[in-house]
């Protein structure tokens, strides 16, 4: 079965057909006094980490044991992946990640340590936005100024990504096909160090996540150059899409979710969905949400297997016209 049809093999059967075996047998949840961990697999201080924390702690308080949220980078989410994959389908441990691990990675990477086949989507926590970030001295302010920089300096100009493979990988090739630019890719493990050298002035340009991207553009660190989503985001209106400046087709709506291994009993796939529901209905928490650039999404375990099933018959192609192949 080619690579992007078995990324969602588990797509709604992988929900409805979970855990068969294990409904008869299975144990109160949660296990009294067991804690909740929840895996994310990139590094400290991206937006992924600070959702899971909120959420983490809204989901202690709720269901009464400890969540900890356990970042494991490395392996573009593979190491985290993997860890969750091992563990018991029992919903204690859970992997909060985005695209990269159930999408793009299974449609480039033939070698992958885990099988994105043997996950469990459990819940769509928000619908992610990216925007195009710059290097505050750079001489560009807006996509046609930094477009007749790349033109005017081939192969100078780089950009920073959260690994290869990743969507911020995928958005600067397509954003380079598009323009007729040449880009140096330089990934990272994380947002995070990403961010670091897009200030250092290591790189020159990025495209990050509202989530994590927010907060330096608040404090002037970087300054955004466009959204790439098909309207402006509602946290930030005063920045133009890309589209409006100019380049169609760079757009990236994305996820970020919670999923557990394979096989987890639909009771407790049902009760984790019906608590996360609880935490994303709270106003605080939508503000929170919505502070950082991204869209509260919410809904059952099955629209969040579609969700998926449609994000990768948007990348596929891409990624098939890129001819990306990775080790």
């Amino acid at each position: 079965m080619p690579s992007s049809r078995r990324t969602f093999a588990l797509s709604i059967t992988a929900v409805l057909a979970a855990g068969a075996s294990f409904q008869a047998h299975a144990q109160t949840f949660p296990a009294p006094g067991k804690p909740i961990r929840i895996v994310v697999p990139f590094s400290p201080g991206g937006q992924a980490e600070v959702i899971g924390r909120r959420f983490g702690m809204h989901l202690s308080e709720s269901m009464g044991v400890p969540v900890i949220i356990d970042t494991k980078p490395g392996a573009n989410t593979g190491i985290g992946a993997l860890e969750v994959q091992r563990a018991a389908p029992d919903g204690h441990t859970l992997l909060l990640t985005n695209g990269l691990t159930h999408v793009t990675n299974p449609m480039m990477r033939p070698k992958l340590s885990y099988d994105a086949s043997k996950f469990t989507p459990i819940f769509q926590i928000v619908g992610s936005s990216t925007v195009l970030i710059a290097n505050t001295s750079r001489p560009f302010n807006n996509v046609q100024e930094l477009v007749a920089y790349a033109k005017a300096n081939p192969g100078k100009l780089s950009y920073a990504s959260i690994g290869t493979g990743s969507t911020a990988h995928l958005l600067g090739e397509l954003f380079a096909q598009k323009t007729g630019t040449t880009m140096t890719h330089v990934p990272y493990k994380g947002s995070g160090q990403a961010t670091q050298d897009l200030i250092g002035g290591q790189v020159d340009i990025m495209f990050d996540g509202f989530g994590t991207a927010i907060g330096s553009i608040a404090t002037k660190h970087v300054k955004p150059i466009g959204v790439a989503t098909r309207e402006r985001n509602d946290a930030m209106p005063d920045v133009p899409t890309i589209a409006e400046q100019g380049v169609q087709g760079i757009t990236s709506e994305g996820y970020i979710g919670i999923f557990g291994p394979a096989n987890m009993p639909p009771d407790v796939v049902t009760r984790l969905n019906n608590e996360l529901q609880k935490t994303l209905a709270m106003a605080s928490v939508e503000k929170f949400l919505r502070g950082t650039g991204n869209t509260p999404a919410g809904g059952s375990a099955d629209q969040f297997a579609q969700k998926i099933a449609a994000e990768v018959k948007v990348w596929g192609p891409l990624v098939k016209r890129l001819n990306i192949v990775l080790e």
